[in-house]
């Protein structure tokens, strides 16, 4: 499609109906990234301002995204991600045909505030281990969480997740063969600069955040999780 000129349809509109049309015929794929805009204004014949503005404009319909540092990408289909009693990261990433993965940020030993101390009924100030996680669809980034766990129940809770690299197989060694989720609350917030970094969100893109608490068999509670999901990308599906 070449551009018409002076006939009342601004050149960055018509871009921009171009760029789209070819993501919806799937020549730009989902989460694949737009050629520069140096590219695209060679292959227009326009400034750089101009295509600024064309793919401004679908970042704002929610067409892309993008990634400071790293480029324009066209966005992914959202991803339901299913909370019920039995919540597991990977099984929930796995069901919507997608490959999840988790990397360590930190694990360190914390006293408990006043929240983490209500969700696991502890005493505030009472020692907790603290893991810091980032979740992965199919290589996407979609969820920064932290994980706390009574360190008097689990005072071997770093070294054990570490070897095993899973929180249910940690707790199942850990003598919880099994647990289920109590509770989760979900609110929204922009996020900081390292959240924004992590998630690969622009600072204006709001993120979903779940506060949950897992109880083993006895009702006891074993975890209180903050989960900041990236918002154009999941989905919060409650199950019945």
């Amino acid at each position: 499609m070449s551009l018409t000129r002076g006939e009342g349809v601004a050149l960055w509109r018509q871009i921009a109906t171009q760029l789209e049309e070819e993501i919806r015929r799937r020549t730009f794929g989902p989460g694949q990234r737009l050629p520069t805009e140096q590219a695209l204004a060679l292959r227009f014949g326009v400034n750089r301002h101009t295509v600024s503005r064309s793919v401004a404009s679908l970042e704002d319909r929610g067409l892309v995204r993008a990634e400071q540092g790293r480029g324009t990408f066209v966005q992914e289909n959202v991803l339901d991600y299913q909370v019920g009693k039995r919540t597991r990261f990977s099984e929930t990433i796995r069901r919507q045909q997608k490959t999840p993965k988790g990397e360590l940020l930190q694990a360190l030993e914390v006293p408990a505030d006043r929240i983490v101390a209500k969700g696991l009924k502890i005493k505030p100030g009472a020692p907790v281990i603290r893991l810091d996680t980032m979740g992965f669809a199919d290589e996407s980034p979609i969820s920064v969480a932290a994980h706390y766990f009574p360190a008097r129940r689990f005072p071997d809770f770093i070294a054990v997740y570490k070897s095993s690299r899973s929180i249910t197989a940690a707790l199942k060694r850990s003598g919880v063969a099994d647990y289920t989720r109590q509770s989760t609350r979900v609110t929204t917030r922009m996020p900081d600069s390292e959240e924004a970094r992590l998630l690969r969100l622009p600072r204006n893109r709001p993120m979903l955040v779940a506060e949950s608490v897992n109880v083993d068999q006895d009702g006891k509670p074993i975890e209180f999780g903050v989960a900041r999901f990236a918002g154009d990308r999941v989905q919060i599906v409650f199950e019945p």
